[in-house]
């Protein structure tokens, strides 16, 4: 069984390291890996040449059984009768499943691992967003026009900065442990009653608005709500969001528009200086202000819409990927390293987009 590892054209991570690579030789697989695959990353052709052959993309495309990478391919660049691992989106793409069935591709889709205990060391959307909402928080100190913790000095005490996180899931977590880590006043939003235990074990105050629909089994999301909710949770964000100097928007819903939590009217009563870093622009931001992929200035407000932060640590983000692929891996290869694919299996068959 030969696995084939591809360089990344748009991104600076890598979907395998070679230490993943050292571990899964031992099922008696071979490895391909296109020249450069984990250059961005700091992870050398020497290091890979130590447990595969580095050769061209076209090679790997050609020759290999399984194709991994994080970003996909057209259904047209793979090889008939080839598994292909990626994040395909299908909930955002809804005919990529159909142009890889029809190109005869088997394809497994990473984001559509069940977000479950069983499939947690294969959870890349998990992995991804703790290093997305770390990131968050140091992009917002750093365009932020104060100090993030409380400095006492001879010429006078400064108070902390006031951040405030929308969404409490994993990238929330982790930005509300970053943001008291440097010394700010944190409070959160969830519309997930059970997610306020977790942001007060952290410290932060948790704040509730009443008559939240509450889907335990969203995997980590935030799920619709109704009007009258969202018209209520506007006005309580508002109220904060005045006094707030770094927002960290977060809040996504699996196949939807992400729920539109800071409207213009909104931003415009946050202070200048203050900072908003949406984490959800890719599908639509919870700033109504919010571009993807871009840094604007409103009102004196600095809004960051950025939905690959994680790109940007691609040492770690890519250590951590890989491990979560590793593992996924070890369901599809049995220990003689042949395929046994069974569709049974619960995270097999939800990863599987291609029937």
């Amino acid at each position: 069984m030969i696995i084939g590892l591809l360089h990344e054209r748009h991104d600076n991570r890598v979907a395998l390291t070679p230490s993943n690579l050292a571990k899964l030789t031992t099922t008696g697989l071979s490895f391909l890996v296109e020249e450069n695959a984990g250059e961005r990353a700091f992870f050398s052709n020497a290091q890979y040449a130590e447990h595969a052959t580095i050769t061209t993309r076209q090679q790997v495309l050609s020759d290999s059984d399984i194709v991994v990478s994080i970003h996909p391919l057209p259904a047209t660049e793979y090889r008939k009768g080839c598994i292909a691992i990626a994040q395909f989106q299908p909930f955002v793409d809804t005919e990529v499943a159909d142009s890889l069935k029809n190109a005869g591709v088997t394809a497994f889709s990473l984001d559509m691992i069940p977000r479950t205990t069983l499939a947690q060391a294969m959870d890349v959307l998990s992995s991804m967003a703790g290093i997305a909402g770390y990131q968050a928080v140091l992009l917002g100190a750093g365009a932020l026009s104060r100090y993030m913790p409380m400095m006492v000095t001879a010429a006078g005490t400064v108070k902390p900065a006031k951040a405030l996180i929308l969404g409490a899931g994993v990238a929330g977590l982790q930005a509300i442990a970053t943001a008291k880590r440097i010394g700010a006043s944190v409070e959160a939003f969830d519309t997930r009653a059970a997610a306020k235990e977790e942001v007060e074990s952290l410290g932060a105050k948790f704040v509730e608005v009443a008559g939240a629909v509450d889907d335990r089994g969203a995997g980590g999301y935030a799920v619709q709500q109704s009007d009258e909710f969202l018209a209520r949770q506007r006005a309580e964000v508002q109220a904060r969001a005045a006094k707030a100097d770094l927002i960290i928007c977060t809040a996504q819903v699996r196949g939807r528009k992400a729920p539109i939590l800071l409207t213009a009217d909104t931003v415009a009563q946050m202070r200048p200086g203050s900072v908003v870093v949406d984490l959800a622009a890719s599908t639509g931001g919870n700033c109504e202000l919010t571009q993807n992929d871009a840094t604007i200035q409103h009102n004196g407000v600095t809004i960051i819409g950025n939905s690959n932060l994680a790109a940007n640590m691609p040492q770690d983000a890519s250590t951590l990927f890989g491990n979560n692929v590793a593992n996924f891996l070890k369901l599809l290869i049995a220990k003689d390293g042949s395929l046994q694919m069974d569709m049974n299996n619960e995270i097999l068959k939800g990863a599987g987009i291609t029937g």
